[in-house]
């Protein structure tokens, strides 16, 4: 399955803007439930959320049923989108499962109509007559019969423009949220980035070429190029070791974990090293315990990444998903590292 590509910021901002409308435009109902829908469709295609789009189109203009019946595909949306209901069979005793097709715009307008036909039904104000009293009573009964049937009419119709609301209510809020927290993410990885990026390249000239070959290494379709990205933090990590704390003979004991333990700081220990340099800088234990232990798994699973990839099984190790996150924890940890120097 081809990857999705992520929105930009740009279209992650229009969202932001947008859904905030989109409530708005629901909680003060500023707008026909069908406009908004069709808005709610804009808000899905600036997130790359392609099913919840096509939903938004036919909640807007109503799901295609041909005379051979709902298409496959429909139909999914369609249980997708709450349409979903079922009728008893009398005859066999079982449920049909079916969805209602209609537009938001429809289910309104069978709403108006049913509301007015609710009022013409009301009984009409004939006085009982003393001679022919039965045709008054059969007349109550005609209108209460016809009443019962167009309020059931009502009902239905507005349970469904009801759960139509909720849907994309429900829809517009999550993704509010969600696209709040993800700009507060973004702004505290910006302000990292700020203190970050002005560092590395004085300790690490190298780096800031390799962290831009890394970032299109991820957005490459290539599972080959998402091992290379993680192979390009190993070497990183390995320069700022070697900056930061070159090889030596000696085997020092240092606290990993809260455990005291004799390590190497040969040429290929470079994690050994930064957490070595870390002790020596840092006078917080907990500090300490907590890069160390980070580095400690980061550091192995880049080297089994990378002594993977020399048995050329690189192609199949990793996901991208797996990649971002190890690209995130390297820069995190630089970040924590060289604050030290």
């Amino acid at each position: 399955m081809p990857n999705i590509i992520p929105p930009s910021r740009q279209a992650l901002t229009e969202a932001l803007d947008l859904s905030a409308e989109i409530l708005r435009n629901l909680e003060l109902s500023e707008l026909p439930l069908g406009s908004i829908a069709l808005k709610t469709s804009r808000l899905a295609r600036l997130l790359n959320e392609f099913d919840v789009q096509k939903i938004m189109e036919f909640e807007a203009g109503g799901y295609p049923s041909p005379p051979t019946g709902v298409p496959p595909e429909v139909w999914r949306l369609g249980v997708i989108a709450g349409r979903k209901f079922e009728i008893l069979d009398p005859k066999t005793n079982t449920s049909n499962p079916y969805i209602y097709i209609e537009s938001i715009s429809e289910l309104e307008e069978q709403l108006h109509i049913a509301e007015a036909s609710l009022a013409a039904a009301r009984d009409p104000d004939v006085a009982i007559s003393s001679a022919n009293p039965s045709q008054y009573v059969w007349s109550r009964a005609g209108n209460f019969l016809e009443r019962n049937t167009i309020r059931q009419s009502v009902t239905q119709a507005t349970k469904r423009l009801a759960s139509r609301r909720t849907l994309i209510y429900r829809y517009a809020l999550r993704k509010h949220y969600e696209l709040k927290f993800s700009g507060i993410a973004d702004d505290v990885f910006r302000r990292v980035r700020g203190r970050v990026d002005g560092k590395i390249g004085q300790i690490i000239p190298d780096a800031v070429q390799r962290l831009s070959a890394i970032y299109e290494n991820l957005r490459s379709e290539n599972p080959e190029n998402w091992s290379i990205a993680v192979h390009s933090c190993r070497r990183i990590l390995e320069d700022l070791a070697d900056a930061l704390f070159p090889p030596t003979d000696q085997e020092p004991t240092v606290q990993i974990e809260g455990k005291p333990r004799r390590i190497k700081l040969g040429k290929d220990q470079y994690i050994n090293r930064i957490i070595a340099f870390v002790q020596d800088r840092s006078s917080s234990g907990r500090f300490q315990d907590l890069v160390g232990s980070h580095l400690a798994f980061l550091g192995d699973r880049l080297d089994s990444v990378f002594q993977a990839a020399q048995k050329g099984t690189h192609k199949t190790i990793i996901s991208r998903e797996e990649a971002d996150r190890y690209v995130v924890y390297t820069y995190l940890l630089v970040g924590d590292i060289i604050s030290l120097q």
